[in-house]
């Protein structure tokens, strides 16, 4: 289970997340929405260890991750993808995913034995990757260099990276960004298919509502750094502090009555 425990960030006077707490289940995909500015972006950089957290904690599985640097935390399970791809371009497909295997696996190639034993690890990690292609369709590219693909081809790329990793969490944001409508359907069904895993807890960032409508179990809704709405997709998208926040209302307008606030929040012991 990932979890923040009011995790704060602040820079000089401006609080972009503020003291938000929550859990995540695996076997649930919850997506983080909001206006812009809202804090998304901001709250999955402090998860990540993209960001250092000014004050609160993260935890995966009972260990605490606060101090830890975002390459550390994704050896303890946080998989992260960006709004910007990160990708080697000038290598292969099937190199790029080989890459992010090996980093996960014991073997020769860490242990610099001799040429025999390294060259069966090469080829078993060559399968591995091949394999995670299969997954995701991208066999027939594989030898292809990443600066050749078309950018819904490069966030397919991703998500197998990802996958290479073998994280307990992955960490989507805005996915679909920049894609096209053909391309948007290739990564969501891609998304779907790591949804079925039940071992596994999805975050996301999305502010497309037909996208959340359709893939979230939960929804998390961030206002001016702060949680103020939490529970299944149907009953938070019709609360009005919801409808408030998209609206864009002012700082100090967003606060609906109490009675329909409570109906959307959940306690972390509910989550």
């Amino acid at each position: 289970m990932l979890q923040t425990q009011d995790l704060t960030a602040r820079f000089g006077g401006h609080v972009a997340v503020n003291a938000v707490s929550c859990r995540f289940q695996p076997g649930t995909l919850t997506a983080i929405v909001g206006p812009n500015g809202a804090g998304k972006t901001t709250y999955f950089n402090l998860i990540s260890g993209q960001l250092p957290a000014t004050e609160g904690r993260v935890y995966l599985d009972g260990q605490e991750l606060t101090g830890m640097s975002a390459s550390a935390r994704t050896r303890a399970g946080l998989g992260r993808a960006f709004q910007l791809t990160n990708l080697f371009p000038n290598l292969t497909v099937l190199e790029n995913v080989r890459l992010a295997v090996q980093a996960t696996e014991e073997g020769a190639h860490l242990r610099g034995l001799n040429l025999w034993s390294i060259w069966q690890d090469h080829a078993k990690l060559t399968l591995q990757a091949q394999d995670i292609l299969e997954q995701v369709s991208m066999m027939t590219q594989a030898n292809a260099t990443v600066a050749s693909l078309p950018h819904g081809d490069q966030r397919k790329l991703e998500v197998a990276l990802l996958m290479a990793l073998k994280p307990s969490v992955y960490m989507f944001d805005e996915p679909t960004a920049g894609m096209s409508q053909d391309e948007a359907p290739v990564i969501l069904n891609l998304i779907r298919q790591l949804k079925s895993d039940k071992t596994k807890t999805i975050l996301l960032v999305e502010h497309k509502m037909d996208v959340v409508r359709e893939l979230a179990d939960r929804i998390i809704v961030l206002h001016n750094g702060r949680l103020v709405a939490d529970g299944e997709p149907a009953e938070v998208m019709a609360s009005a502090v919801v409808q408030e926040a998209y609206l864009g209302i002012k700082p100090g307008a967003v606060s609906a009555p109490e009675d329909s606030k409570s109906k959307v929040m959940h306690s972390e012991d509910n989550v």
